[in-house]
């Protein structure tokens, strides 16, 4: 008879530790959730600002959701909804600290060009959308998308990681005023200096961070974040700062840290389905249409790129050629947030590289990939707390994040001038063009040019790597190729 004991039952922790892999990549239940949460607050802005760039009318005077005025409860809300949803889908698909929202930049280009374009409504550059997120989706399941990446050599690889690094930096400190537009293209603060409360909120928030992460407290990030938010709705109530503006440059970025009403709404899905799939085709031709979904395309293309090697290589997550685990279902997660988003009428959703912030918190695996879409889900119905978290509280933990990418430079031999130089480029023009895809197009055409006059450096380029580099050729001048074109 045997006297083996029987096994005890699987507890709930034990399934999410084997289904999530916790053990295995070093990470616990607590430093998930503190990462999933760390990343949704570096990220909340998103419902904000999206909600805004949004907001305004098409080439006909329609708003976007209806109606005769901006609908931006609705698009914050359905904002929220698709950031939610692929978030989730991408912790639970491919097991990766990588969150969805709304693309910036994207969305810009959908409100300030394509549905200016003349006869074209909200709806049709929605469908243009679904579109490129479809042809990404198609990239993907033939193995072209995972094929480009794992032939970027492992050195232009570290030097987008350090590039979005500097990027995600600069992003921080644009967002809290700390540097800004002036005489020169940049300059510190109002006028040289640093003035005003909320300057002091980023300062605090940035130092606590540093000493707590000094001190290796756990969750340092997550609680700089919610200190400086409780000391900027202090400074608030006893001074009245108020939102920054061209009358008050000292105020609050994008909102100030006050609640008024109920924190609780409802919210409104009108933009769901509000997408017409070849409605661009029929006003502005095959041609100009297709051009439109390459340059809309390219950008979602080699950002996500970008993003999932950054957080790969900041929670030390890549394999020897420095590709992460499960590439190709982060791939199709990715793909098919581009075309939820354009389905749901937000514009193209792709991952954030804020996710870092909470790679920086410990995240390791999806869990906080389903921590942070469960806190986008939540938000649907309490915007006002969301917006309540001013960028001055949330931004020194980009900066940090931004640090702890930077520190991969050393990795890249700057001897091999045929390798650092494109690395170099690929560094320096994500943060000054402000373009992640702008870094890499640079990166990769020195790349291959530099290789072809080396001796013997034609032959370790791989021919995806000249393709490609071609067609960034096409994207830098896809201006005056549209212009050419009459376009």
């Amino acid at each position: 008879m045997s006297t083996t004991a029987p096994s005890a039952p699987p507890t709930s922790l034990g399934r999410l530790d084997r289904f999530f892999r916790l053990t295995e990549r070093g990470s616990t239940v607590g430093s998930e959730i503190r990462g999933g949460l760390a990343t949704f607050f570096a990220m909340a802005y998103v419902l904000v600002v999206n909600a805004g760039i949004l907001s305004g009318p098409d080439s006909t005077g329609a708003y976007l959701g209806g109606g005769t005025s901006p609908n931006v409860p609705a698009i914050a809300a359905a904002t929220a909804l698709v950031a939610g949803i692929m978030t989730i889908l991408m912790g639970v698909a491919a097991n990766y600290p990588l969150a969805l929202a709304a693309g910036m930049g994207i969305n810009a280009l959908i409100a300030f060009t394509i549905v200016q374009l003349p006869g074209m409504t909200w709806a049709d550059g929605m469908g243009l959308v679904v579109l490129e997120g479809l042809v990404i989706l198609v990239l993907v399941l033939t193995g072209l998308r995972a094929a480009v990446f794992k032939a970027v050599p492992h050195t232009l690889k570290v030097a987008i990681s350090v590039g979005i690094g500097l990027f995600i930096a600069l992003v921080g400190l644009v967002n809290a005023g700390i540097v800004r537009p002036g005489g020169t293209p940049l300059q510190l603060g109002i006028n040289g200096s640093l003035g005003g409360w909320p300057a002091v909120v980023f300062v605090f928030g940035l130092f606590l961070i540093a000493v707590l992460m000094v001190r290796r407290v756990r969750g340092a990030i997550l609680i700089g974040i919610v200190a400086a938010a409780v000391l900027a709705a202090i400074i608030e109530a006893v001074a009245h700062i108020g939102a920054k503006s061209d009358a008050n440059p000292a105020g609050w970025a994008l909102s100030a840290p006050t609640l008024s009403g109920s924190p609780v709404q409802l919210p409104d899905f009108s933009t769901l389905g509000q997408f017409s799939l070849f409605g661009a085709f029929e006003k502005l031709g095959p041609l100009a249409a297709i051009l439109l979904i390459f340059s809309i395309m390219l950008a979602d293309f080699f950002d996500t790129m970008g993003t999932m090697v950054a957080i790969g290589a900041e929670g030390n997550l890549l394999d020897a050629e420095g590709n992460p685990p499960n590439t190709r279902n982060i791939l199709v997660v990715d793909s098919l947030a581009a075309a939820a988003g354009g389905a749901a009428g937000v514009s193209s959703n792709t991952s954030y590289i804020e996710s870092a912030t909470g790679v920086g918190a410990g995240a390791r695996t999806g869990l906080s990939a389903v921590v942070t879409g469960l806190a986008f889900l939540v938000a649907m119905f309490f915007s006002p707390l969301v917006a309540f978290v001013p960028f001055e509280a949330a931004s020194p933990a980009l900066v940090i994040v931004g640090f702890l990418m930077m520190t991969q430079v050393v990795e890249i031999p700057w001897r091999d001038t045929a390798i650092a130089i494109p690395a170099f480029l690929t560094m320096v023009m994500m943060p000054f063009a402000f373009s992640i895809t702008a870094g890499i197009g640079a990166g990769f055409i020195a790349y291959v040019v530099l290789c072809a006059v080396t001796k013997g450096g034609v032959r370790r380029v791989h021919w995806l790597m000249w393709v490609v580099s071609a067609l960034f050729v096409i994207y830098f001048a896809l201006g005056p190729i549209q212009h050419a074109l009459g376009i």
